[in-house]
């Protein structure tokens, strides 16, 4: 999102702007700085959109900010519940696309699984979303929207998010200074207040921008891996003939992690596909020296996927086999897919995302 919007100009969107550009933006508009600072909290922790609830702002500043600035950028649709206690927000964007992000519960943390992009085009084969192909890149304030609704969700059960997840629609990487953004606002004390070891950035493989992540952030990594070979791989995933499996690696080796902190290796088991027992001696050959955790996901099937999910025994004996080889591994349980909103599952109910123009 561009950062040189004039006040003069009416409704500059309130939400995707740092606080320092926030702050900026006040003083060049005769307000004192510190009232950004009381927006912020007022947005991103509290939830709270309409100017005329924010209680500690008079009545004047109020009327006068409701001229110059706007806190609208996504509509919120739909929300579907899951038998689990997942919750889907369907959400429309100001020019008419459908976008989804996903509120996923987990003992005490409420994890928001958020969207980066208006459909998605890197064609994975057995992803709902790709089937929508690339309507565009979603502003900072519209990645920020998601977050800003899913707090106004849970303060009606008297909770919060604790994690942020950027694994929703779309490829990260592929609008990175846009996520890049939103995480610095996310993880601004006077605003989101996350840590930054408590958001996740998930990527296909977009190997030159891994680095500028990790120069750019503190936020943790996560790789959707999906095959043990170059040949599969390229089916699965077909960002993988531009960034094969060598280079993947070695980005992940050279990526800044944290002392006892790993990078997450999301896989898919897709049955008679990717789950053998020499799949999982070949992954925990990629993995080695790197510190990494497996994040085993079985298929979550939908309309039009060609792949089912393995059995449960089999799903287990993968598990087995990298536990044997002391890598950290965990079976991600599907978590929403009675409302397809498990990985995998997005924009499964959508119409084709067409682009704008």
């Amino acid at each position: 999102m561009s950062t040189s919007s004039s006040v003069d100009s009416p409704c500059v969107p309130l939400l995707g702007h740092t606080r320092e550009e926030l702050r900026e933006l006040f003083g060049s508009a005769g307000l004192r700085p510190y009232r950004a600072d009381q927006l912020l909290r007022w947005i991103y922790g509290r939830g709270v959109l309409a100017l005329e609830d924010m209680s500690d702002i008079g009545r004047g500043l109020r009327s006068d900010l409701e001229g110059r600035f706007t806190t609208r950028s996504l509509e919120l649709d739909a929300l579907h519940s899951s038998q689990d206690g997942t919750r889907k927000l369907a959400l429309r964007t100001l020019d008419g696309a459908r976008i989804e992000s996903v509120i996923i519960p987990d003992g005490r943390r409420r994890t928001v699984c958020l969207s980066s992009q208006i459909g998605c085009s890197l064609d994975c084969s057995f992803c709902a979303t790709a089937r929508l192909g690339l309507g565009r890149n979603l502003r900072a304030d519209e990645i920020l929207a998601q977050w800003v609704e899913a707090v106004r969700v849970l303060a009606e059960v008297e909770e919060r998010p604790t994690h942020v997840v950027f694994m929703g629609m779309g490829e990260p990487l592929l609008n990175l200074a846009n996520v890049v953004r939103a995480i610095r606002v996310l993880t601004d004390p006077q605003a989101g207040g996350i840590s930054p070891r408590r958001i996740t950035v998930s990527t296909a493989g977009i190997v030159p921008r891994i680095a500028e992540l990790g120069r750019r952030t503190r936020a943790r990594l996560a790789i959707s891996l999906h095959a043990t070979t170059d040949a599969l791989r390229d089916e699965l995933v077909p960002i993988n003939r531009r960034f094969p499996l060598e280079r993947l690696l070695e980005a992940c080796r050279d990526y800044p992690v944290a002392r006892r902190d790993r990078i997450s290796f999301e896989y898919i088991l897709l049955r008679d596909v990717n789950d053998s027992d020499s799949d999982a001696k070949r992954l925990c050959a990629l993995l080695h020296g790197i510190p990494a955790k497996v994040n085993l996901i079985p298929m979550n099937e939908h309309g039009g996927a060609p792949y089912r999910r393995p059995d449960e025994a089999r799903i287990e004996g993968f598990a087995e086999q990298l536990a044997k080889a002391h890598l950290a591994v965990s079976v991600r349980r599907s978590r929403g897919d009675d409302i397809l909103a498990a990985c995998g599952q997005l924009g499964a109910l959508a119409p084709r995302t067409q682009a704008p123009g």
